[in-house]
């Protein structure tokens, strides 16, 4: 079977050099077995999504150097290739788990929510486990709180330890409790990104999910839709995230490493795919060199682990132009 990557990004802000090094491991995973590449805008978000940064997406990507065999600009045979237009899809979806009884409606206002979250829950990017408050309404409460709120709709997530093997991090188990049953459609009408993308990757025959390590927990629960919808799982393999010396995370807000702002300075494209290879340790030293030039080399196995620190010596070696 053709293998099938992709790169996904939410068009809230524009890219940065951590998205850049997400779009280059999931390229280079594809260009190096031969596999198909897709991009796909998820703009599912309505209000946090402006079409100004996913036109911008596609700018800053090509001028990196990536290309790809599907999406919004070059069309395909799994169109559309933006969340908004492929509403119809995760409703059928949602029509089936009713069928299966594996949804209920959630009446929890966000003063509950909140009380929740703050309760400590660890590192997860997923937030408190919802304790299930509202799974046991009997027909006549339910009826009684849709007369004062519209709920959202919430997946019975299986109980019971669930396993999978990442294809860096090596074999992931989460404890049925820390999951918790999650909203797969709020009640403003939005879909939630554990629903889209899980239908998406599947109606889109994604065999390989190449993604940030900030997503490692939600897995455990798109593992429990592709089971439940009866569609097969993609391989994932989470990579670790680029920070710098102040946060684990680099951050859209950070304008001066958007790569937007980085083409305005006018740095090459070259360095910035050189710093990024350099951290995740595909070359020894940071040097300008082309995406293209890092397919051959390209393998998992010698991605670098842990955290990746964008330092104060590498952003004077990325905006020196006469460095490296």
């Amino acid at each position: 079977m053709n293998r099938r990557g992709r790169f996904a990004p939410t068009p809230s802000g524009p890219l940065h050099i951590g998205n850049a090094f997400a779009a280059l491991a999931a390229w280079l995973q594809m260009r190096h077995c031969g596999g198909g590449f897709v991009l796909r805008i998820e703009d599912i978000d309505k209000p946090r999504s402006r079409p100004a940064f996913a036109e911008q997406c596609l700018k800053d990507l090509r001028w990196l150097g990536l290309d790809w065999d599907e999406g919004p600009d070059t069309g395909g045979s799994h169109a559309p290739y933006e969340q908004s237009k492929r509403e119809a899809y995760y409703e059928e979806a949602l029509d089936k788990l009713r069928e299966l009884e594996l949804l209920y409606p959630c009446y929890c206002s966000r003063s509950e929510l909140a009380s929740i979250a703050s309760a400590p829950h660890g590192l997860s990017s997923e937030g408190a486990p919802y304790p299930g408050l509202c799974r046991d309404l009997t027909r006549e409460e339910r009826e009684r709180r849709a007369l004062k709120k519209k709920p959202a709709l919430r997946f019975k997530m299986p109980q019971g330890e669930s396993c999978f093997k990442d294809g860096i991090a090596g074999k992931q188990c989460f404890a049925g409790e820390s999951l918790g049953d999650f909203v797969v459609k709020r009640a403003d009408g939005m879909f939630s990104y554990q629903l889209a993308v899980t239908v998406d990757d599947a109606m889109m025959g994604i065999t390989d999910v190449l993604r940030g390590a900030d997503l490692l927990d939600s897995t455990p629960r798109q593992l429990a839709l592709y089971e439940a919808l009866e569609l097969k799982a993609p391989d994932f393999a989470h990579i670790p995230l680029i920070g710098d010396e102040d946060n684990p995370r680099l951050s859209k807000r950070d304008r001066s490493i958007t790569l937007a702002s980085l083409n305005d300075a006018g740095i090459a494209p070259e360095r910035i795919i050189g710093l990024l290879a350099y951290l995740a340790g595909w070359i020894e030293h940071p040097e300008p060199v082309k995406a293209s030039e890092l397919v051959s080399c390209y393998h998992t196995d010698r991605l670098a682990r842990g955290s990746l620190v964008f330092t104060s010596e590498l952003r004077t070696w990325l905006f020196d132009g006469n460095g490296g």
